[in-house]
């Protein structure tokens, strides 16, 4: 059998991207991975994500809960580097903590995770789910699991998750000709580099098919799109789109949070309120990409282009 890499959340945001990418590279027949098959975790493979991914090249699925995963498994796959893009959800340390401890007892070499905004990485931040991110990244860090390689991705907020409410208004709008108020995460007047998952996915894929996987070993990327860009950017995005002026803005809206904290964790999920104080403070801008990773390869879609892709999809 030959080697595998697995990509854990392969239908996700960041998933698919890293599988197009990988699959793009075994075509070329002097690649590090072309000598790889593929294999594309998803709960369901009859979904149109699934499909689409089971019709590349040298790339198969595998219709499983990755938190199901074994040693065995992975050593009877042969499986030597993984991708995971694990969820945000209150039980995510403990699920891809054990996930880290079956990959290392089950020989896998490289790992390449997705973490969070690095301004946010800290073990004292208000918001629950940094802090899951920090501990699975000093977990790594330990000489416990020196056996494998690590590498932690740290993206800025993604363009799909910033610019949601602009795309409909401008759907809206199109369709009826009347404007719903615009609801933005974003400050009025600070820049953030937010990034195309796309973008991260695919600069996974780069990592992964590294022939030199010890450069990025304990590394933690951190990444954001080419460009900054403030909410009254995203205003003039909308406007350019629909000729006429945005009757209404509401900046740093997080009131969506509140309808969402429900249930046991209602202080968990209101604790994410916090997550984007960085960014209104300035700190989350395209300053902060690592200067390695412009060397690996540097995220290319900027707000506008993603914006256009979001309205055209």
């Amino acid at each position: 059998m030959a080697p595998t890499i697995l990509i854990v959340g392969a239908t996700g945001n960041t998933g698919r991207s890293v599988v197009s990418t990988l699959s793009d590279f075994t075509q070329k027949p002097n690649h590090h991975v072309a000598s790889y098959r593929l294999v594309a975790q998803t709960r369901s493979a009859s979904s149109d994500a699934a499909k689409q991914l089971a019709s590349l090249p040298n790339v198969s699925i595998l219709e499983k809960n990755w938190i199901d995963i074994t040693s065995d498994w992975l050593r009877e796959n042969e499986v030597t580097k993984v991708f995971i893009a694990s969820h945000n959800e209150p039980t995510a340390f403990s699920e891809e903590s054990q996930f880290h401890v079956v990959a290392l007892n089950g020989g896998v070499k490289h790992i390449v995770r997705i973490s969070t905004t690095a301004a946010n990485v800290r073990p004292h931040f208000r918001a629950y789910y940094p802090r899951t991110h920090w501990a699975i990244e000093t977990m790594l860090d330990t000489k416990e699991f020196k056996g494998m390689m690590w590498t932690s991705l740290q993206p800025n907020v993604f363009t799909s998750i910033v610019l949601a409410n602009a795309v409909t208004l401008v759907k809206e709008y199109r369709k009826t000709g009347k404007q719903q108020p615009l609801s933005l995460i974003s400050p009025k007047d600070v820049g953030v580099g937010i990034i195309d998952p796309n973008d991260v996915g695919t600069f996974a894929a780069y990592v992964l098919a590294s022939e030199n996987p010890e450069v990025h070993n304990g590394m933690r990327y951190v990444l954001n799109g080419p460009e900054d860009i403030s909410g009254q950017g995203i205003v003039d995005l909308v406007e350019r789109e629909i000729g006429a002026k945005v009757e209404h803005v509401v900046y740093k809206d997080l009131s969506w949070l509140d309808d969402l904290a429900q249930g046991p964790h209602k202080a968990l999920t209101l604790s994410i309120k916090s997550a984007v104080e960085t960014s209104w403070e300035g700190k989350c801008g395209t300053d902060t990409t690592s200067k390695e990773a412009i060397g690996i390869w540097a995220p290319k879609t900027t707000p506008a282009q993603a914006f256009k892709g979001y309205l055209e999809g």
